[in-house]
């Protein structure tokens, strides 16, 4: 490298502070810092090693915790092989709820691919933990009988100093990257669960509904009968035929209902056949009481992964900001050792120092964008914060609500409903009223049980979401349509 002057406008030394040349120079204490300083992006760059499980311990431990689960990450042929023998063990009938979400932990392929970002967060972290390789040149010049040959070995100063700072927004990267895969963890859990709640409400709701078929279909039989007897009236036996189409109809969508939901539970659990699931016959009984939760927002604050997330996220925007600002004038800044040797001529050896001029880009463009990444991020987290203490709240007020109506059903309603079902059949009995009268309760009653089902599906959803709600965003469970739908077979048996 020629040394000649260029003219350009050198930086005053007093920015520069010189280094001491000699030991008597420096303070032993100031020595042994400055050398530590010095080799700490060494030591570093030295342990910088990819972990053998690929970043995914701390999902594994989330699982664990959170739904005394396992999980696995499947890498090899082997791993395959053992999740799908522990996967065909789980699916055994009938299928709990546990195990339905034990399943989709290890069979989902999206969580799979999910976990492999993990492993793509680590090696990042690795890469930038590790210091660039040297670089050498070599190069050979010829003028007639004289040759030159030139030989450097270049080494980037600038990635040795700033990479504890860029390993430090790596790693708070790799953390957000290890929050996010963990939430999509536990929502893909909440969800499978859910799925598996609406699978048995939708199995026994059918069943119902062919309860009411049959009773429509006796009672439009006796109508169509006794209207050919001359005792029953066009219009009643077509309100009884009206009300079989009904029910048919109902069956109709309850099938439907049935398929979707169980292809939905499959697709969670990632299996193929949805009519090889095995459930149970029943959705589990009510608990005596809802839990009662104090202090669900401030838990939540604390809890939620998103929110850690999002906080991570700034930590990185504030680091990443950080470097910006360090690396805003000079972004290369590189050594070089030269031995050049020429015919008939001593070797020339030295050192070359070669950095940018910000002559033309002074980094504030790329300072502007790491502070708007930083004021987005701010600003992203604290709206997450407010959504979180909401969602919490309305969780939590649904799922009790759900247990109150899910009660009201199984402790009022349905012994309502049987009494007045074992009322009319002594009236029957006593030949005080008649078969469609009977025929009429029994179908009031077929109406109340499925509602009371219903109630029931919609409060183990509810718990299901306010779990979901103290980990991160939570589903939605509207109440009322029970309710709803407890109404038209009373109005139509009348």
């Amino acid at each position: 490298m020629h040394t000649s002057d260029t003219g350009l406008h050198r930086e005053p030394e007093s920015r520069f502070p010189r280094l001491p040349m000699n030991d008597a120079a420096a303070p032993p204490a100031g020595r042994w810092r400055t050398l530590l300083l010095a080799l700490a992006p060494l030591a570093l760059s030295a342990c910088a090693s990819l972990a053998p499980d690929a970043g995914v311990a701390p999902v594994e431990e989330a699982a664990r915790q959170q739904l005394k689960a396992e999980l696995q990450a499947a890498r090899t042929p082997q791993d395959h092989d053992r999740i799908a023998a522990r996967v065909a063990e789980l699916l055994r009938p009938p299928l709990s709820a546990d195990a339905a979400v034990q399943v989709a932990l290890l069979n989902n392929r999206g969580l799979q691919a999910s976990l492999q970002s993990l492993g793509i967060a680590e090696a990042e972290l690795v890469q930038a933990s590790r210091l660039p390789n040297p670089r050498f040149t070599l190069g050979r010049l010829q003028r007639g009988d004289e040759r030159e040959i030139e030989r450097s070995v270049g080494f980037d100063l600038g990635s040795l100093v700033t990479l504890p700072m860029r390993r430090s927004v790596q790693l708070q990267r790799q953390q957000g990257v290890q929050r996010s895969v963990t939430l999509e963890m536990l929502r893909l859990a909440a969800d499978t669960r859910k799925a598996y709640y609406t699978a048995l409400a939708a199995e026994q709701t059918l069943a119902y509904r062919r309860d009411a078929q049959s009773a429509a279909e006796a009672g439009a039989e006796l109508a169509r009968r006794m209207q050919k007897a001359g005792n029953w009236s066009a219009l009643d036996q077509a309100r009884e035929e009206g009300f079989l189409a009904e029910t048919r109809l109902g069956v109709l969508r309850a099938e439907l209902q049935r398929t979707s939901t169980r292809e939905r539970l499959a697709r969670l659990l990632g299996v193929d056949d949805a009519q090889a699931l095995v459930l149970p016959e029943r959705l589990p009984e009510l608990p005596a009481q809802a839990e009662a939760r104090v202090g669900v927002e401030q838990q939540a604050l604390q809890t939620r992964l998103d929110l850690q997330a999002a906080r991570a996220q700034l930590e990185a925007s504030a680091s990443s900001l950080g470097l910006s600002k360090v690396t805003r004038l000079v972004d290369g800044f590189e050594l070089a050792l030269k031995l050049n040797s020429a015919t008939a001529a001593p070797r020339q050896t030295g050192a070359e120092i070669s950095f940018e001029i910000p002559l033309f880009d002074w980094g504030d463009a790329r300072v502007a964008h790491a502070e708007a990444r930083y004021l987005q991020d701010a600003h992203r987290a604290a709206q997450i914060a407010v959504e979180a203490r909401s969602e919490v709240r309305e969780a939590y007020q649904t799922y009790r609500a759900a247990h109150e109506v899910a009660r009201h059903y199984r402790d009022e309603l349905l012994p309502l409903a049987r009494r007045v079902s074992q009322e009319q059949l002594l009236r029957y009995n006593g030949m005080f009223i008649g078969v469609f009268e009977l025929l009429a309760d029994a179908r009031t009653q077929i109406g109340v049980v499925n509602a009371s089902l219903e109630a029931l599906r919609d409060f183990w959803l509810a718990q299901a979401d306010l779990d979901m709600a103290l980990v991160g965003r939570p589903g939605t469970t509207t109440l009322g349509a029970a309710a709803a739908d407890a109404d038209s077979p009373r109005a139509a048996a009348h």
